[in-house]
């Protein structure tokens, strides 16, 4: 049988060898994100330049000046879909990013506290008579620090939820109200 200490020093330096491995996953898993942002960016500014010597050279064909601004105008409904296919990678990007994130972390606290709990237990029942007050008090605790943890994680995803449909709705209006525009300025002709 093990000594209080002895259990004490190997809950720790499993902590911490847990925290690393923690902080290992966060890292690649951040990593990752941020290169799939890169790439998406990457990607935009190549189809951008692109686009961009496209249209300047079709804009510098035009005849004349209503030629020119039908040019112009024609590219707001591409370039509106363009923006919000981004809108949406980027928010996706973000999303899975978040979601990867939160599920080692979740595993990780489920864990460090499932041991902390199977420590406890082990300390609780060499623990002198007339303790068992302060070991209820100990589970209380780390219960109400679960279900703390619990609500908060379950409002965080709730916030992250709303500002993604925040964001997807502000890039179809924009969208919308780029291909609205788009038919008006045509009928002006």
């Amino acid at each position: 049988m093990f000594s209080v200490p002895e259990q004490f020093s190997a809950a720790t330096k499993a902590n911490f060898d847990a925290q690393i491995a923690l902080f290992s996953t966060f890292s690649s898993k951040t990593f990752e994100g941020v290169e799939k942002l890169l790439e998406l960016n990457l990607n935009a500014v190549k189809s951008s330049f692109e686009d961009s010597a496209a249209t300047t050279k079709q804009l510098l064909a035009a005849k004349d000046a209503q030629e020119f601004i039908s040019l112009s105008t024609s590219q707001t409904q591409p370039n509106a879909e363009k923006l919000l296919a981004y809108s949406r990678h980027l928010a996706s990007i973000a999303s899975s990013t978040q979601a990867e994130l939160t599920h080692v972390a979740e595993s990780q606290i489920a864990e460090t506290n499932r041991k902390i709990l199977s420590l406890f237990e082990e300390v609780s029942k060499n623990a002198p008579a007339g303790s068992e007050q302060f070991v209820s008090f100990f589970k209380t605790a780390i219960n109400n620090v679960n279900e703390g943890y619990e609500q908060l994680s379950k409002s965080t995803k709730q916030a992250v939820e709303a500002l993604e449909a925040n964001v997807n709705s502000t890039v179809t209006q924009l969208a919308q109200a780029g291909s609205k525009a788009a038919p008006r300025t045509a009928a002006k002709k």
